[in-house]
C-alpha cells in the first residue's frame, strides 16, 4: 500500500483550457476557462464570470453578472465542477408535483 499513488477521484484533466462552470459553498456561481487544478480540488480559472444572486431570494441565480478576471478558488469550497457548454436551466419537477399534491389535498376538503 505504501507504494500506491493515491488517485483523485475527480478528473478534470478533460476540462483543461475549456469553458466550466463552479457552483461553490455559500452559494455562489462562477463560470470560466480552467486553466488548472490539483489533488485538493483547488481551481484556477481564467476569465472568470460570478453570476450574482437575487437581492430578495438569496438562493435563486440571476443573469447578472460581474467579472472577476483570474480566480483562484480553494478546493474546500468547490461544490461543483460542469462544462459550460451543454447547460440548460430547467423547470424544477418536484415544484410542480407539489402544487399537483396540494390541489388534491384541496379536492378532499
Amino acid at each position: 500500500m505504501a507504494g500506491k499513488a493515491k488517485e483523485s477521484a475527480v478528473d478534470l484533466a478533460k476540462f483543461i483550457d475549456k469553458g466550466v462552470r463552479v457552483k461553490l459553498a455559500g452559494g455562489r456561481e462562477v463560470q470560466g476557462i480552467l486553466k488548472g487544478y490539483d489533488q485538493l480540488l483547488n481551481l484556477v480559472i481564467d476569465e472568470a464570470v460570478e453570476f450574482l444572486r437575487d437581492p430578495e431570494d438569496p438562493l435563486t441565480v440571476t443573469d447578472e453578472t460581474r467579472s472577476l478576471g483570474l480566480l483562484v478558488c480553494r478546493g474546500t469550497a468547490v461544490m461543483l465542477v460542469a462544462p459550460s457548454t451543454g447547460m440548460e436551466e430547467i423547470a424544477n419537477p418536484f415544484l410542480q408535483a407539489k402544487d399537483g399534491e396540494q390541489a388534491a389535498e384541496g379536492d378532499d376538503e
